[in-house]
């Protein structure tokens, strides 16, 4: 019997606002037209990638009260742009990050079965939540929640949104013309939750996907509980082979817990990729990267994000501050995003301890500290890691974030895809028909009614309180 090796699943990170991308290069280009959307969704699709996927930016980040400089080049509507993507490309997936804490289930689940139509069944949905106030006050009643509550509130909204997309069987379809429905229960809801609770009918019929594909990204126990729970595929900030492992073992021993199998959730790390014809080109190529994406004022700002100060006034190219980091759980030199720092007065002294031990400038250990490009080589080089490291459960794939735009992608498409394409471990094409459900490979939705039913008999086995949200 042949051996059948891993699929490596591949997805594709569109850069938008990020201090990955390199704006200094002179191929960089528009992050707002929408041909630099159309030659990246084109590109995925030639390289019979999985999908495509679009992050969110629901209010222009500030820092030291200024906006922040990496925002200028603005970010459009989601939706807008992955209905536009739709009729654009065949069979690439379409993930769109919508968030749950400022806005509706109807609306949301409303949109995301209208994209699965749209796209014959490649809408994938990023859940995200945020308990951030201040990018709460560009909507009606602040839209902020506390952190306590922002899982919570999510879980009941994926909830609805499941309950919507089952309101219509596969059999309740309009007729031919649209004049009548087969069955007149279709589109009938009623959910009465603790933070939703309406009723009424859902007007998109059942879409090609039934559910469209649910991602998350969190690596809290809370994220990875919440992922195990409701997810179809998690992103991983663990790139690294211990640590992917660690994190893919750990939350796919969480599975069985709700009836699910370890096939049931993909995980996908986000990583980044720098070819050059030999290896040691390649590694001259990623140095040089990492020094057009921290120039000396992005430094600056990376910096203070640990601190929580204002360091405009340091020289990049001289050496940390001898003051220690401000530490406050209700004021932060950031906002509009999260920052990522747990202890800061230990996270600054292993910032000095490293620029100590190697004589590092600010900019220096940044760049050290913040690089990232994770898989560096020659195209054989590239394409046996990525290869190696789903075959050895470090992942199921990767989310590549190229630090150009559009063009990032066009390298691993020409020089590594076809090499994975003759190991075996790649779509040479994509299958007629097939939704990204299907090229995914994970099994077909499952009922509103029996996630519910596997999360709350969890619950009452945990001892725990079951959360009632119908």
């Amino acid at each position: 019997m042949t051996h059948q090796p891993k699929q490596v699943i591949l997805g594709a990170h569109f850069p938008g606002v990020n201090n990955t991308t390199v704006w200094s290069d002179p191929a960089s280009g528009s992050h707002i037209d929408f041909s630099s959307f159309t030659h990246f969704a084109r590109t995925a699709e030639r390289g019979r990638f999985d999908f495509l996927f679009l992050a969110e930016g629901l209010r222009l980040r500030e820092q030291r009260g200024q906006i922040h400089d990496l925002d200028v080049v603005g970010r459009p509507d989601t939706f807008t742009v992955l209905a536009a993507l739709a009729a654009a490309t065949d069979h690439v997936g379409l993930a769109g990050t919508i968030n749950t804490t400022f806005n509706e289930p109807y609306e949301v689940a409303r949109q995301f079965a209208s994209l699965d139509h749209l796209s014959a069944g490649r809408a994938a949905w990023n859940v995200v939540t945020s308990s951030d106030a201040f990018t709460g006050e560009n909507f009606r009643r602040g839209g902020f929640l506390p952190y306590s509550e922002r899982y919570e509130r999510a879980e009941e909204f994926i909830t609805v949104a499941r309950e919507l997309w089952d309101s219509w069987s596969p059999g309740a379809i309009l007729a031919e013309g649209g004049q009548f429905l087969s069955d007149q229960t279709a589109g009938a809801f009623e959910h009465h939750g603790k933070h939703f609770d309406i009723a009424g009918r859902f007007t998109v019929p059942r879409s090609p996907q039934g559910h469209p594909v649910i991602l998350q990204a969190g690596d809290s126990s809370d994220g990875r509980e919440f992922a195990a729970r409701t997810a179809d595929a998690i992103f991983s900030r663990h790139s690294t082979a211990e640590a992917g492992r660690a994190f893919c073992r750990d939350v796919k021993d969480r599975l069985a817990r709700y009836g699910r199998r370890p096939g049931d959730l993909k995980i996908l790390p986000a990583a980044t990729v720098v070819v050059g014809d030999t290896d040691a080109q390649a590694e001259e190529r990623a140095a040089e990267v990492r020094r057009q994406q921290v120039s000396p004022q992005t430094a600056i700002l990376l910096l203070e994000q640990v601190w929580n100060r204002d360091l405009s006034g340091y020289d990049p190219d001289g050496p940390l501050p001898t003051i220690d980091p401000l530490v406050s759980e209700t004021t932060s030199i950031v906002r509009g995003r999260a920052r990522h720092v747990g202890d800061a007065l230990a996270e600054a002294a292993r910032y000095r301890a490293i620029a100590e031990g190697k004589g590092l400038t600010i900019r220096e250990l940044i760049i050290e500290l913040t690089g990232r490009q994770t898989f560096v080589g020659s195209p054989t080089t590239v394409a046996r890691a990525l290869e190696e490291s789903v075959a050895t459960d470090v992942s199921d794939g990767f989310i590549l974030v190229p630090h150009l735009t559009p063009g990032g992608l066009d390298e691993v498409v020409d020089r590594v895809v076809p090499l994975l394409q003759e190991r075996g471990v790649l779509r040479r094409d994509y299958h007629e028909g097939a939704t990204l459900r299907d090229h995914l490979g994970l099994p077909a939705a499952r009922p509103a009614a029996e996630w519910r039913e596997k999360a709350i008999g969890v619950s009452a086995v945990d001892g725990a309180p079951a959360r009632e949200t119908a």
